[in-house]
């Protein structure tokens, strides 16, 4: 029935390379026939699409777009309402703020694949935090915002259904939209990871630098315990984290995938402190046959059992994690049963057999009901 349909995959902007975006090049390498839309597109700087043309809004046209594409958020909504998809049959949206709005026509199916509700609109005291720069126009972010977060409701209900990466951010949907969403977790691609039963003598935290990812609290309660960590990533924080850490913190800065990979694969453990809406990373590590120690809470609900593929620490503090570095330490770890948890529950495979089911029964439903 797919191979039938005229299909567009929708997605937010294109001008990173993140988990979001990961997924997205999943989509687009699961349907190579389907067009690919974005508001702005930056080549050089997110997924590989290859010769694949990729059609874009108005806001292509402007030239800062690309690189400060938060400042036009105002302007989204209309760009992406401007998109003219009357000829598709099923649009595939991939969403965490406004692939969602799109317009199609009444008998078409439009399913989102919706990250997260619109952060930047329900969470923007955080949002702030993290793009420090933006604080000191604050009032005029809220008069904006306040008319955005109505939109954002209004063009919420487009979808005929959602697909959330985790039962947090479906709660969420269901919150704050007012929209049922099936869970369907999002994969990895696990082909890219290398496993090991053979670890090194460090931790290893992969992530981004911004404050709610809470590397302060990892580097502080390494600081006390003298254990060797490596940091990969960089950001607003790094200097920051820099200052506060002794010589047993290594910070390598942004490395390739391959040596990321490794260090993955022969790391002790992987920490993750973060609240995390889903998160991508611990199971990366599990796919390695690497534990996680992990802040027990949000996304990471869905994707670690406690004692088999890492332990979770209840608290966002320094003493938390520290209990939980020690009880991971007197632990026996079965690095085959953590690399089989991860393959078995968040492969590409497994993902897409959830979702082809599901557009099946949405597509075989419309057509019995005709």
């Amino acid at each position: 029935m797919q191979n039938s349909m005229k299909i567009a995959l929708v997605h937010d902007y294109l001008t990173q390379r993140g988990g979001a975006e990961r997924v997205f090049e999943l989509l687009c390498n699961h349907f190579p026939n389907a067009d690919i839309y974005t508001s702005v597109y930056d080549q050089r700087n997110t997924i590989s699409l290859g010769d694949r043309q990729v059609h874009t809004t108005f806001l292509q046209r402007i030239p800062a777009s690309r690189k400060f594409f938060r400042l036009f958020a105002p302007l989204y909504y209309s760009a992406f309402r401007s998109l003219d998809l009357k000829k598709y049959d099923l649009i595939l949206s991939s969403s965490a703020s406004f692939a969602k709005g799109v317009q199609k026509r009444p008998d078409a199916i439009h399913i989102c694949f919706c990250h997260n509700i619109t952060r930047f609109l329900w969470d923007t005291n955080t949002y702030l935090r993290e793009y420090g720069a933006y604080a000191f126009l604050k009032p005029l972010i809220e008069l904006i915002f306040s008319v955005m977060r109505r939109q954002d409701i209004a063009y919420a209900q487009s979808p005929d259904y959602y697909i959330a990466n985790s039962t947090t951010v479906a709660r969420r949907i269901q919150n704050t939209y007012q929209k049922e969403a099936v869970t369907i977790n999002y994969p990895i691609d696990d082909r890219r990871f290398i496993f090991s039963d053979q670890k090194d003598d460090y931790y290893l935290v992969s992530s981004r630098h911004l404050s709610y990812k809470r590397l302060d609290i990892i580097v502080e309660a390494f600081n006390d315990l003298g254990l060797p960590l490596i940091i990969t990533g960089d950001g607003p924080e790094t200097t920051k984290l820099q200052s506060m850490a002794r010589e047993n913190i290594k910070f390598l800065g942004h490395v390739s995938d391959g040596d990321r990979c490794q260090l993955m694969a022969k790391a002790k453990f992987v920490v993750v402190a973060a609240l995390e809406d889903y998160g991508l990373v611990p199971i990366e590590a599990n796919a390695s046959g690497t534990p996680v120690i992990a802040y027990g809470d949000g996304g990471v609900m869905d994707t670690q059992v406690s004692g088999i593929t890492g332990v979770l620490f209840d608290k966002q503090t320094t003493a938390s994690l520290k209990s939980a570095i020690i009880d991971a330490q007197e632990m026996h770890w079965d690095y085959d049963k953590i690399r089989d948890h991860a393959i078995s529950h968040f492969s590409e495979k497994i993902f897409f057999q959830k979702v082809d089911l599901m557009i099946a029964d949405i597509v075989s439903s419309k057509v019995s009901s005709k």
